[in-house]
């Protein structure tokens, strides 16, 4: 006769292989009969195995699956099939998702429940008619020329006072330094000044900066977590990383209330920044009472700073790491800086105008961004079933991510040297050796 512990064993190894049969079942049932294809998956586990060998060079590990498709693309299987997905590098395809069928794909609830706390009714974590307006609202700004030309005096408060001074200070010191640190504290500077119009010293002594690193930190994990009921658990419990975070965006959230309550006391147009701006043209739109008002004067403003935060630190961090692996296009950029005319001996800011000579420094810049894209994938929630161009399906409610990082292996099975060296004709320079230095051809 069995005892209590050899019947209990008996029992779960027949429920493991039921639940197992289950969600085999399920996963064949709800898949179209022409599978996409998808790498390095498993019944059950989906992808899990290789995510977790591979979450250290997670950009490298999906570009090296999407190279072994025949078009690039992937279907992504999740744990226990918990969520159903592609992902893909083809251009066609990233097209079809970003232009040709663009209402049919949202960010969702996808971005939503990942960055609600910390971007609200934000810019970037929105659809429809209010991503339309805040669009409008935003493009309208960016386009005036005293909103660049304020940026641009930001710009290079920031440079003469205080990064080529520490640059210097570390060259003469000998002294090593992190590079991507700096850029960041750089760029957080800048765009916190032009959002928000408070110098680095207000900055330096609040609790936000350390706030704003932590909360988007977290939102980043999010992201990443292979499992989302386990953060979503955190969060619900207030335990660990989501309780930090909670108390992060408390502080994020002080910071911009205490901001805009200040700036509701000055004249209207008396400040360039874009908190300004914004309260100037949300006068005429109508909310219920004055803590909506401030409520989506704080979403859009936050949603500005962390779009401009790491994206811009990131991409010249990239391209100062190419530039150091590459001498001759150092010298060949120091070269053309050189044929400006009136050209000091010593550290100066260019002007619009200068800028717009140097070729090879935008050609460097531009294959820089093609080879590192500061956001290297991004995602998108289907509203409906569809087909891409290369033939995937792609089921309603489906993710559908693309791979920027990915593409340029892609490109340069499809010719992506003949596409940079066109680009490059048009800016009148000799693109074969530009691209050579970087080690592209």
């Amino acid at each position: 006769m069995l005892d209590l512990n050899s019947a209990s064993l008996i029992f779960l190894t027949l429920s493991l292989c039921f639940i197992s049969l289950f969600f085999l079942f399920f996963s064949a049932s709800s898949n179209p009969s022409n599978k996409n294809p998808c790498p390095q998956s498993y019944p059950i586990i989906g992808n899990l195995p290789g995510f977790l060998r591979n979450h250290h060079r997670f950009h490298d590990w999906v570009a090296e699956m999407l190279s072994q498709t025949p078009s690039c693309t992937l279907q992504v299987n999740s744990f226990l099939n918990l969520s159903h997905g592609i992902c893909t590098a083809n251009p066609i395809n990233i097209e079809h998702l970003l232009c040709a069928n663009f209402q049919n794909y949202i960010k969702g609830s996808r971005y939503y429940n990942v960055l609600n706390e910390l971007l609200g009714q934000g810019i970037v974590n929105i659809d429809a008619h209010v991503w339309i307006l805040q669009r409008k609202i935003a493009s309208y700004e960016f386009n005036t020329k005293s909103l660049k030309h304020f940026i641009s005096d930001v710009v290079k408060s920031e440079i003469t006072n205080r990064l080529m001074p520490f640059l210097s200070k570390a060259c003469n010191d000998d002294m090593v330094i992190d590079l991507q640190q700096v850029l960041q504290n750089f760029t957080f500077n800048n765009i916190c000044n032009v959002a928000f119009g408070v110098d680095h010293a207000y900055l330096q002594n609040s609790s936000f900066v350390k706030a704003f690193d932590d909360a988007v930190e977290n939102c980043s994990s999010r992201f990443m977590s292979p499992i989302p009921a386990v953060w979503k658990m955190k969060r619900v419990m207030n335990i660990g990383s989501e309780k930090r975070f909670k108390e992060a965006v408390k502080v994020i959230n002080e910071y911009a209330m205490e901001i805009i309550i200040s700036d509701e006391n000055k004249e209207i147009g008396s400040n360039q920044d874009l908190l300004s701006r914004f309260m100037s043209t949300s006068k005429n739109m109508e909310f219920q009472d004055q803590e909506q008002r401030r409520k989506f004067l704080r979403d859009i403003i936050i949603s500005f700073i962390l779009a401009g935060k790491d994206s811009t630190s990131t991409a010249l961090t990239w391209f100062f790491w190419l530039i150091a692996g590459n001498p001759r296009c150092a010298r060949l950029i120091r070269a053309e800086l050189s044929s400006l005319p009136e050209l000091e001996l010593r550290p100066r800011i260019f002007s619009y105008d200068e800028l717009k000579k140097l070729h090879y420094l935008h050609a460097a810049l531009s294959e820089s961004l093609r080879l590192f894209p500061p956001v290297p994938i991004n995602s998108r929630l289907t509203v409906d079933k569809d087909v891409l161009p290369d033939g995937t399906y792609i089921g309603k409610g489906w993710f559908a991510d693309y791979s920027a990082y990915a593409v340029v292996g892609s490109l340069s099975l499809r010719g992506g040297w003949m596409l940079m060296e066109r680009f490059s004709h048009q800016i009148n320079f000799d693109s074969r050796c530009f691209i050579a230095d970087l080690g592209c051809v």
